[in-house]
């Protein structure tokens, strides 16, 4: 879905990594909860609270999900979950777009 309707923006936005990562929290229509943001390139391990569908739109990336023992190249535009209570690794080589979707139990 490339175009959001009826949404609230939560303003302030959530600033990681020296600034090098940024989004902007939205809430649909639902309920449910979404971040919209940007990686600059670098490596970053991220921890999950709540499990989540992310959607990498744009960027050139490797990626290394729990369990996995080495990193895989993903080709933008891709999407991949990640359980709840994990971590997860990235390598941004490129600025990266990308949609978060959190899932509540």
């Amino acid at each position: 879905m490339t175009n959001l309707k009826n949404i609230s923006m939560i303003k302030e936005s959530n600033i990681y990594f020296d600034g090098k990562v940024a989004s902007r929290a939205i809430i649909l229509e639902d309920g449910t909860k979404q971040t919209l943001g940007v990686m600059q390139p670098g490596e970053y391990t991220f921890n999950t609270n709540e499990a989540e569908i992310m959607e990498m739109m744009s960027g050139e990336l490797e990626i290394r999900l729990p369990g996995e023992t080495e990193f895989r190249t993903l080709n933008t535009p891709e999407t991949f979950n990640v359980s709840a209570n994990s971590s997860f690794d990235l390598k941004i080589k490129t600025v990266t777009d990308y949609c978060c979707s959190y899932i509540e139990a």
